[in-house]
């Protein structure tokens, strides 16, 4: 039996804070909610080493993904699959530890966050670094966004160093 009373806004009622995310998923936009299924088909390469086509699939038919900006996430995870070696070889040196002690979650995000940086220039860096911190807090380990903040801070300067500098003369960056 369904409740006709029920809106976007109350559909979430009940549902744990992590299952939510820190934003009302009725409030989100299409393109963070991309990054959310790329973020979960990631995963699952990362741990599962499952094809990618498959895993399209499987994530294509999740509750809400009609509501992703389907473009977006196909970009990012057939991007991030295909280009995996080298987003890692631009993570690497940034690491204080190996990949195999990284949380595959964290693994992901920064791929994701690489990846916009790299390709998708439509999208402020602040905006992709922002996007990244908030899929860590909403889906990594306790401190996992500060890591991810950190090595994607790392990178900007190099991916986007003329946004990066230009933010810098004009106060709004670090």
């Amino acid at each position: 039996m369904t409740d006709s009373t029920s809106t976007p806004e109350t559909a979430n009622e009940g549902t744990p804070p992590a299952a939510v995310g820190t934003r009302k998923s009725s409030a989100k936009p299409a393109r963070s909610r991309s990054r959310e299924f790329a973020l979960q088909a990631l995963y699952q390469f990362i741990v599962g080493r499952n094809e990618a086509s498959d895993i399209d699939v499987f994530t294509r038919d999740l509750s809400g993904f009609h509501k992703a900006d389907s473009a977006h996430y196909d970009a990012l995870l057939y991007g991030c699959i295909d280009q995996a070696a080298a987003l890692d070889a631009l993570i690497a040196p940034n690491l204080d530890r190996k990949f195999a002690e990284i949380s595959p979650i964290e693994h992901a995000i920064m791929w994701i966050g690489v990846y916009e940086m790299q390709h998708c220039l439509d999208v402020p860096w602040r905006v992709v670094l922002n996007e990244c911190i908030e899929l860590a807090k909403d889906f990594g380990g306790t401190d996992g966004h500060k890591y991810v903040n950190a090595v994607l801070g790392c990178l900007a300067p190099e991916l986007r160093s003329a946004e990066v500098q230009a933010d810098r003369q004009s106060g709004r960056a670090k």
